[in-house]
């Protein structure tokens, strides 16, 4: 069989999966313990980012075209590539914060939403919550005036000040339509008394 043909499929898998990619981080995993590499595996894995170890010509073929082609600088010395169709940060969050503990592994650049960055670009990316973070908070920000709203609510109805208070409203509101109900048959009966005159 010809080498084209044996690298055929594997540019076609890498193809495959940056196809819809959110994100593409490459990385020099040199001189990384087994532990260490299984380590980070795992944690990719569990953060649904495929992490896998390509050559460099096979990758640069497969970024043809592509808005991962701005890569193309980075592909020299061993690389392994993470990709993630779903979060757009989370490989920069994960590989940053495992090559804090694993001073080896070497943050060479990536795409992330179609944007290139270098690796200070994708350090900085790595600082961004994840949307599940980001949702969190909102909702956590939504919630809590209404969850005050409620508190002084629940505190004011056990005290009984809810239940005066709305007792004491109506008999308010009805002494002033009386009043206002008074007068007003006076003037009609004094506008009425001239007519008869």
């Amino acid at each position: 069989m010809a080498k084209v043909e044996l690298k055929k499929p594997i540019v076609e898998e890498i193809s495959a999966a940056i196809k819809d990619a959110q994100s593409v981080v490459l990385v020099d995993y040199r001189g990384l313990t087994v532990e260490q590499d299984t380590e980070l595996r795992k944690q990719l894995r569990e953060a649904g980012i495929n992490y896998k170890v390509y050559k460099n010509t096979m990758m640069n073929f497969a970024f043809k075209g592509t808005d991962y082609e701005a890569l193309a600088p980075y592909l020299e010395g061993p690389s392994a590539v993470a990709i993630s169709t779903d979060d757009a940060t989370a490989p920069a969050r994960i590989l940053c914060k495992f090559a804090k503990t694993a001073d080896k592994l070497e943050i060479k650049g990536g795409v992330v939403e179609g944007v290139a960055y270098d690796a200070k670009g994708i350090e900085n990316i790595s600082k961004i919550p994840s949307r599940e973070e980001l949702l969190s908070k909102l909702l956590g920000s939504i919630q809590s005036p209404i969850a005050n709203f409620a508190r002084v609510m629940n505190q004011l109805a056990e005290k009984g000040g809810a239940s005066e208070a709305a007792a004491a409203a109506p008999a308010e509101e009805a002494a002033p339509v009386e009043e206002v109900a008074a007068p007003a048959e006076e003037v009609v009966a004094e506008a009425a008394a001239p007519t008869e005159e």
